[in-house]
């Protein structure tokens, strides 16, 4: 079966990935002319790292992540360092972090040498018929997986989609170019419409990351002294971090989200997958994790199956994923709407309940999402 891949980011490799090792004819077209990943690092829950098992790719990802976050305390602190709540160690045990480009980088390394075509934009047929175009040329395949991202072209083309919906905040990210010391303590800290996080990365560098309620499009002349000056009087080690990232490396966007879910993964014999099919905020840290699952079900349903059972296969990736991937989009976009408080009295009520929760009881309900194992054929 020839199959073809549109997008070479976490999803889109996964699969070509888990696909190419089953023994399918695999393409994958990226428009960038370097495939290369812009963004600095992520989390990788159970649930991912179960569904990179299952298409035989968790070993090598282990190698190039780290889980020293499992030893230290996390959960929510407010911008004096005083925690709101402490979740138990065993809700991050298998929490997993990684600088995206190493991810990037080892997905890459299972695909056969020529699998990607860089600097090539792929268009599928809008009846969604295997077909891809790249400039005036067409080719055939028995199946296209778009995973082109959350402002997916293919998803428009083929009349699925719901539109975007901005959250009301934008995101700095980065990474230091040297390790910091965190003190064994890690999570986010929780301010009124801002909020700051600190992971570990198995170098002992941090990953970081902060977000703010402005307006879509707000733009700052220098990205970095705009966080350091917005996160001035917060606790320590936040200025640590600001001042051991190169100002280069400090990347922003606007968080957008899908409007709605989509009704349906698939048209024809093209299927979506990853930010293409259910883009949701990053409050949950399971949007890398969602497009892994989506890649993993894909990869296990096509798993010896012919071209006469192709049809039934989509049908029962669209309906396995739907349900699990909306519930998630929906619940990271009400967490968002949580950390994102800002009117002071909404501040100090939420505040105030994350103090009398049990950490426990916020570990078990993060658990239930990390601890699904990925669906695969009924």
């Amino acid at each position: 079966m020839r199959i073809a891949v549109i997008g070479a980011g976490i999803a889109g490799l996964s699969v070509a990935a888990g696909l190419q090792r089953d023994g399918y004819d695999v393409t994958v077209f990226e428009q960038r002319p370097e495939p290369s990943p812009v963004g600095a690092g992520l989390t990788l829950f159970r649930n991912a790292c179960d569904a990179l098992d299952m298409m035989g790719l968790g070993d090598s990802v282990r190698a190039v992540s780290g889980t020293d976050i499992a030893s230290m305390r996390t959960g929510q602190r407010d911008p004096a360092g005083s925690w709101l709540i402490a979740v138990p160690p065993s809700t991050v045990a298998s929490m997993r972090s990684v600088h995206r480009s190493e991810l990037h980088h080892t997905l890459s390394s299972h695909l056969f040498p020529g699998t990607v075509h860089a600097g090539q934009t792929a268009r599928v047929a809008a009846d969604g018929t295997p077909r891809v175009t790249i400039g005036e040329r067409a080719e055939e395949f028995d199946l296209v997986v778009v995973a082109d991202g959350i402002r997916s072209t293919n998803r428009k083309v083929l009349g699925l989609d719901t539109g975007l919906r901005y959250a009301g905040y934008t995101a700095w990210r980065g990474v230091t170019h040297r390790p910091v010391n965190i003190g064994g303590e890690a999570g986010e800290t929780w301010g009124r419409g801002q909020l700051f996080g600190i992971v570990p990365l198995p170098d002992h560098r941090v990953y970081w990351y902060a977000t703010a309620n402005l307006p879509a499009g707000t733009d700052f002349p220098d990205e970095h002294q705009a966080v350091r000056d917005r996160f001035a009087q917060w606790h320590a080690p936040i200025q640590e971090c600001l001042a051991a990232t190169p100002r280069a490396a400090v990347l922003r966007h606007d968080v957008y989200d899908l409007s709605r879910p989509l009704e349906t993964f698939t048209r024809g014999r093209t299927v979506l997958i990853g930010d293409a099919a259910h883009a949701m905020t990053p409050n949950l840290g399971q949007g890398a994790g969602q497009g892994i699952e989506d890649a993993a079900t894909l990869t296990l349903l096509l798993r010896d199956v012919d071209t006469s059972e192709l049809d039934r296969a989509l049908t029962s990736y669209s309906d396995l994923r739907l349900n699990r991937t909306s519930t998630i989009l929906h619940r990271s976009r009400t967490a968002g709407r949580v950390a994102q408080a800002a009117h002071p009295v909404t501040v100090s009520l939420r505040n105030t309940v994350l103090r009398l929760i049990p950490g426990r009881l916020m570990g078990a309900m993060s658990q239930r999402i990390q601890h699904r194992p990925c669906p695969g054929p009924r």
